[in-house]
């Protein structure tokens, strides 16, 4: 990633977390990471400053039932997977924090499988 697209990533990203602040009303996070080879996320307390539920590719279960950890199936398993960990620690209202990634392929794939498992955003 060159320096210019690396900054505008950056900008992309303070904007959107400046949008989430303003509009999360005391509502969790649910932050998105996406890697070349896996994709990771996360439901976040900003207010303590924890964790509450946290799915991977990398997780054993997803690795031996997915073909490769980077595309859009295995979005939906992690998606999948952190709903219910989050819905068994008692979350059901978050908000989608995409980073500065573009709403699209597998970050949708995620939202749209967490929306499914239970969770509201």
């Amino acid at each position: 990633m060159t320096s210019k697209a690396k900054s505008l990533f950056a900008r992309r990203r303070m904007r959107v977390r400046h949008r989430i602040s303003r509009l999360a009303k005391g509502r969790l996070r649910l932050t998105v990471f996406r890697s070349s080879q896996h994709i990771y996320a996360q439901v976040i307390d900003d207010a303590e400053g924890r964790t509450l539920a946290a799915a991977s590719s990398l997780e054993k279960d997803l690795r031996t039932s997915l073909k490769t950890g980077a595309d859009r199936a295995a979005a939906a398993a992690v998606g999948k997977l952190l709903a219910e960990r989050a819905t068994a620690a008692g979350v059901t209202d978050v908000v989608f924090d995409r980073g500065g990634y573009l709403y699209h392929g597998r970050v949708k794939a995620l939202a749209d499988a967490a929306r499914e498992g239970g969770l509201s955003f």
